[in-house]
């Protein structure tokens, strides 16, 4: 069978150390080299501030961006609790127009500032048409604001046509953010937007790997971005026994991931996004590198609608498969940032599936997970995550899992309440996880970076 590449100049195509040079015609698949991938650009929005770097300081030194929920419309909810983006911290008003805060959904403002922030952290705000072209869009979101919806069939039924805004459609279409980000820096390269429920982050990130190791694109921003706080939504998620209901009078001791009193997640916003690059061309402009992604893994549950199965099984299979991509021991890997939502089974079944897949090993792996602070960004949890990972990997230190009383397994080094030093010989290699509604499951595994 023979791959047909990309028309271009000969090109130094590295993978896992391993360097061949090929001349770009046709290829036989197996001798094709996939090239390898680096983070040069990362920008946060999250309930702990926003900018990567008061956010990760903020995360180390176990701060908890969960309060009470904001305005009217919970009386009747049990849950009171939830995780907003610090309005102090956005300075709208500085970076929109009045027009754009009328017109823009919230998880669009989001992702633009997460972009202009990933982009200039990455140098890399192209100018010339092919460097445009070379360059894509990954965005996802899990869903769409709910509110804006409620708000227009409300004012299609009292007031009329005339009085539905021409902007709805634009606000709550899931790829708008992807969109916006492509126009407002004029990338023509991959445009794609990812919706995988809880899993999204992870999927834009792991499909923006796969395009380039694949030659559609040299450079892609990529990530998830979440915006639905809101009475019904909240409302909604209660209704199905989902959130945390017994801490409404300490909203920061309400998540508690691997803790035997979580009672359910907390719902938050946000956005991560972050620069992926064909490692040939960071090298060439001298970027600074964060970390490498080696390796994605996907599974399906085909189990329950929302619940994960028990014995671990879809968790188990996408992280094997995210090892198997990148080509590792399992030995190899000593940091897993979990999906751990503060989930009664959730949290238990990712525990189990880790023990699994690691055996013995299982007790010499570093895991957390960062929701204790954050709540559930849910679409935008797997790529703010992703980032948490990429600074573990760079500064060779693991945040807490913060509220973590009494583990609910005593076996695991499960990272408690303070960070701890990644102390390790050998390479830093991480597994980062993401479970979603309907059974759909991401790993990517990334790594310190290593020429």
């Amino acid at each position: 069978m023979l791959i047909k590449i990309r028309p271009k100049f000969s090109k130094l195509l590295l993978r896992n150390r391993a360097i061949c040079l090929i001349n770009y015609s046709t290829i036989s698949e197996k001798t094709h080299e996939l090239c390898r991938v680096v983070v040069t650009g990362l920008g946060i929005v999250s309930p702990i501030g926003v900018g990567v770097e008061k956010v990760w300081n903020n995360l180390i030194s176990g701060r908890c961006g969960i309060t009470e929920v904001i305005g009217s419309g919970y009386e009747s909810i049990p849950c009171k609790i939830a995780a907003y983006v610090p309005k102090n911290d956005l300075c709208l008003e500085q970076s929109f127009a009045k027009n754009e805060l009328r017109t823009l959904s919230k998880s669009t403002i989001y992702a633009l500032i997460a972009a202009e922030e990933a982009l200039t952290d990455a140098k890399w705000k192209p100018t010339k048409e092919r460097d445009k072209r070379e360059t894509g869009v990954a965005v996802g979101m899990g869903m769409v604001d709910v509110d804006e919806v409620v708000e227009s069939g409300t004012v299609l039924r009292d007031v009329g046509f005339n009085k539905i805004s021409p902007h709805f459609v634009t606000k709550v279409l899931m790829n708008m953010p992807a969109g916006h980000i492509s126009m407002r820096y004029g990338l023509t390269g991959p445009n794609h937007t990812v919706s995988t429920a809880c899993t999204t982050g992870v999927h834009s990130i792991g499909d923006a790997f796969n395009f380039i190791q694949r030659g559609a694109a040299d450079v892609m921003i990529c990530g998830g971005t979440e915006a639905v706080i809101s009475p019904l939504s909240i409302a909604s998620f209660a209704r199905i026994r989902a959130l945390c209901t017994q801490f409404n009078d300490n909203p920061s001791k309400a998540s508690r991931p691997f803790d035997s009193k979580r009672c359910g997640f907390v719902m938050g916003e946000g956005c991560g996004l972050v620069v992926l690059e064909e490692l040939n061309h960071a090298l060439n402009r001298k970027a600074k590198i964060y970390a490498e992604i080696i390796g994605y893994g996907l599974s399906g549950d085909a189990n329950h609608i929302t619940a994960p199965r028990e014995d671990g099984k879809g968790a188990f299979e996408c992280m094997k498969a995210s090892i198997d991509d990148a080509h590792i021991r399992l030995d190899d890997v000593t940091h897993i940032n979990s999906h751990a939502t503060s989930t009664p089974l959730g949290d238990k079944a990712e525990l189990i599936a880790i023990k699994q897949l690691f055996g013995e090993h299982s007790k010499n792996i570093a895991i957390t997970s960062t929701k204790g602070s954050t709540g559930h960004l849910l679409g935008a949890a797997g790529s703010v995550e992703a980032i948490f990972t990429i600074l573990s990997c760079y500064n060779s230190l693991i945040p807490p899992t913060i509220n973590l009383e009494e583990p609910i397994d005593k076996e695991l080094n499960i990272v408690a309440n303070n960070p701890q030093e990644w102390n390790t010989k050998n390479r830093r290699i991480a597994i980062t996880n993401s479970f979603g509604f309907g059974g759909t499951n991401a790993s990517l595994v990334i790594s310190n970076f290593l020429l």
